[in-house]
């Protein structure tokens, strides 16, 4: 049977409430079976920390999106740091730059964004990025600060080759959400197409960023598999291999094996 790992997805949010068993048997019957489920806020940190323990195949990210950046504080930190030893808790997310809501200033994105990292390495984890009209800063952030050993990943990756190849060489991993099904996002597709299958992840983002042929409709953590369907036709290969080798890669990233 194949085994799809979606790396990212938001079942913690009021949206999906009291349909999560739901999802979760849907997104098997599409060969989903393992899910990363990202906070970003305390209530969708405490809701992905709740969910992480009741089913053993969903696992905790937890983290202060840079939306959230002008509310962090010690407390925040304090908060987070807590709940990082956590036999669920897998990565430090998701943290970042968001320049299109400018929710809070650049310097204070960046600083909320290097506290977070920092908390990442010293709990040995790895972390996922969000980055929005920000992914030169992103860039130079992590270039400065250093990826560390246990690596990060670029979730729901939107920019060129070029610069996934750059981002690859300090240390991080790609991940491809429901945008690489859109038909004009042609440097998302050649990015999926070129980067190195061992450092390729699958996501949906649900329930935002649906792929083709469900875009504009809800998205659901089953819809992982028409993002592995996409790459598999970009890269000329089967929807099993790209599935095995993005579970394979998460299980890695992750510490799963």
């Amino acid at each position: 049977m194949m085994k799809i790992f979606d790396t990212h997805t938001h079942l913690n949010v009021s949206h999906f409430f009291n349909r999560e068993e739901e999802e979760i048997a849907i997104a098997k019957e599409f060969g989903v079976v393992k899910m990363n489920i990202v906070g970003f806020d305390q209530e969708t940190i405490e809701r992905s920390l709740e969910l992480s323990q009741k089913y053993p195949n969903l696992y905790s990210t937890i983290g202060w999106h840079p939306t959230e950046a002008g509310t962090y504080t010690d407390e925040v930190e304090a908060f987070i740091k807590s709940h990082l030893s956590d036999e669920k808790v897998v990565a430090v997310g998701e943290i970042g730059l968001d320049y299109h809501w400018m929710t809070a200033s650049k310097e204070v994105q960046k600083t909320v964004f290097k506290r977070q990292l920092k908390l990442a390495k010293d709990h040995e984890l790895p972390f996922v990025i969000h980055t929005r009209d920000a992914l030169e800063d992103t860039y130079q952030v992590l270039k400065e600060e250093g990826v560390g050993e246990n690596g990060g990943i670029m979730h729901s990756y939107s920019g060129s080759l070029e610069m996934a190849e750059k981002l690859i060489a300090l240390g991080m991993m790609i991940s491809f959400s429901g945008v690489v099904t859109f038909k004009k996002a042609l440097e998302v597709q050649e990015t999926a197409k070129n980067i190195p299958l061992d450092k390729l992840l699958v996501e949906t983002d649900a329930p935002y960023l649906a792929p083709v042929p469900k875009r504009g409709r809800e998205n659901k953590p089953a819809y992982t598999r028409y993002v592995v369907e996409k790459i598999a036709e970009l890269r000329g290969i089967s929807v099993e291999e790209v599935a095995d080798a993005s579970y394979q890669n998460a299980k890695r990233i992750f510490k799963l094996d």
